[in-house]
């Protein structure tokens, strides 16, 4: 195949650099020996170098194992932006246990959900431990242990086993590169939640990958100063961010949530120099009163992923910023690793850039995803690497549709141009992609349906200046039912929904628009939304 992207990459790097394939336990030690003392994060004050991270990783490795935590069990974190999320992650990984994420933002079903299907034998959770209980004696997992906040000056639920520590053996189990290391839970391209199989190869190649991408903003080993503030639950911080930062050496300052005044005062403060972002963290500093070019002046690396940033918000941030935003394209099921957007790139609306090195991108046939389209022609965006995942756990069905010849169906729309940029045109059918996260309507439409006064519903995606898109609901009432306004329906949707799928609109409506055969028709509101027809 032949690779157009190669001859568009900047000077500084090339797309066939050699990529490693290592294991996460592995790269941890390979941190702590190249740079020792050096700080690597910074939390509420507290500072751990790179050695004491790997010692505090594995003493608490060591704990686990001693409690029988092993090859076959499922590590569960549901854990903050804390340094006890690395300490965990790799204590889990270095027994040989596979972890699953959960995020903060998932409600107490939807967490039971995952537990069960990913086979979880332990939870480790942190602070106020919020469903951790109910989540135990429902049955969701059989233990819960507790990283205590009190390390880092907060307080802690009582009633949990504290998280275990013990001197670490003279060897640990022996781990490979195709071992499973990370169910991480995505939609995938339908709207049901499905665990990703990112193995230690996928995940290190991933690493690699990212750091054999070098252009004119990248810094010298060891010079990051680095603001953390996307959820290390979430792919794109896990690797994008944490541990390709922890390749170069960087110092990470941890938040465990985002608040723009602060991100901005943090920036100007400790002379952050690395930022990554989804758009609506970007948005939120760009709006912020007062905030003036001095206060991002040390910014020289600046990315935005988990949804496009709308063009001309761009425009206004690189104004504001005084270097261009980087962006680029990725999946859970490439750790997330896609493209990239180099400095010089052409500017175009959909612009998700070049392959990164070793990662192959190609356009296909949506009909016919064995065949290969031309430059210039728009299909599905296709996707294989070492960075590529091996499937979704437990859905042999649906692994069997997901690839083409080895290739990942990403079901994204774009094309590509005779210099190798990529630009995408649409997202996948009838998804919502809402400040950097994945809803799926039918997921939303399903638990509106769990309220009692409605009869029927449909849930789009409308535009929204600050999440790119949000969820409307068009809702009919059964007959002689009360209606509801929007605040209401959130509360009632408050336990069965994340928070970021809530829907921000809501419409009543006598009826709802039907097909000729009666089935309900989203896209007719969808067009009638955007002022089509």
């Amino acid at each position: 195949m032949s690779h157009p992207w190669a001859a568009s990459y900047p000077p500084e790097c090339r797309w066939d650099a050699p990529i490693a394939e290592g294991t996460l336990p592995g790269f941890l030690d390979d941190c702590a020996a190249r740079f020792g003392d050096r700080p690597a994060i910074e939390y509420r004050g507290h500072v751990l170098s790179y050695a004491q991270l790997k010692a505090m990783s594995d003493r608490v490795a060591a704990g686990f194992w001693a409690q029988g935590v092993g090859r076959g069990d499922c590590v569960a974190l549901h854990l903050p932006n804390t340094p006890w999320h690395p300490v965990c992650l790799f204590a889990a990984l270095r027994t040989g246990a596979r972890v699953v994420h959960l995020s903060a933002l998932d409600a107490r079903r939807e967490l039971a959900f995952k537990l069960r299907d990913a086979g979880a034998t332990l939870l480790v959770t942190t602070g106020a431990a919020t469903h951790a209980a109910r989540l135990r004696d429902e049955g969701a997992v059989p233990r819960v242990m507790l990283a205590p906040d009190a390390r880092w000056g907060g307080t802690d639920e009582p009633g949990f086993d504290a998280l275990p520590e013990a001197d670490p053996p003279a060897t640990w189990p022996a781990l490979a590169p195709g071992d499973l290391a990370l169910l991480q839970y995505t939609g995938g391209t339908t709207g049901t939640p499905k665990g990703a199989m990112l193995t230690h190869g996928n995940l290190t190649a991933a690493i690699g990958i990212y750091k054999a991408w070098r252009d004119r903003t990248s810094l010298p080993e060891g010079e990051g100063r680095v603001l953390v503030v996307l959820p290390l639950s979430h792919i794109f911080a896990l690797t994008a961010v944490l541990l390709r930062q922890m390749s170069e050496g960087s110092l990470m300052h941890l938040r465990p949530r985002f608040d723009a005044a602060q991100a901005v005062a943090d920036i100007a403060r400790l002379r952050i120099n690395t930022f990554s972002g989804v758009p609506t963290m970007w948005i939120g500093m760009l709006n912020l009163p007062g905030v003036a070019p001095a206060d991002l002046a040390s910014l020289r690396q600046c990315s935005s992923g988990g949804a496009p940033m709308p063009f001309d918000v761009q425009q206004k941030l690189e104004a504001l910023v005084g270097t261009r935003i980087g962006g680029g394209w990725g999946m859970t099921e490439t750790c997330p690793a896609g493209t990239r957007i180099p400095p010089d790139a052409p500017r175009r609306a959909g612009l998700i850039g070049l392959p990164l090195p070793r990662v192959e991108l190609r356009i296909v046939d949506r009909d016919d995803p064995r065949r290969a389209l031309p430059p210039g022609h728009v299909g599905e965006i296709a996707v294989c690497g070492p960075n590529v995942f091996r499937g979704y756990w437990n859905r042999d069905s649906e692994n069997a549709t997901a690839f083409a010849d080895g290739w990942f169906l990403t079901g994204d729309m774009g094309w590509m141009d005779e210099a190798g940029f990529f630009t995408l045109v649409d997202r996948r059918k009838n998804m919502i992609l809402s400040g950097g996260f994945n809803v799926y309507p039918a997921q939303v439409e399903q638990a509106i349906y769990e309220h009692p006064a409605v009869a029927e519903c449909i849930v789009i995606g409308v535009a929204d200046a600050y999440r790119g898109q949000s969820a409307k609901a068009f809702c009919a009432l059964k007959p002689g039912a009360t209606p509801f306004t929007l605040d209401e329906l959130r509360a009632f949707l408050a336990d069965r929904l994340g928070k970021h799928e809530l829907p921000a609109a809501l419409e009543l409506r006598e009826a709802l628009p039907r097909s000729a055969a009666g089935k309900l028709l989203a896209s007719a509101l969808r067009d009638e939304t955007q002022g089509v027809g």
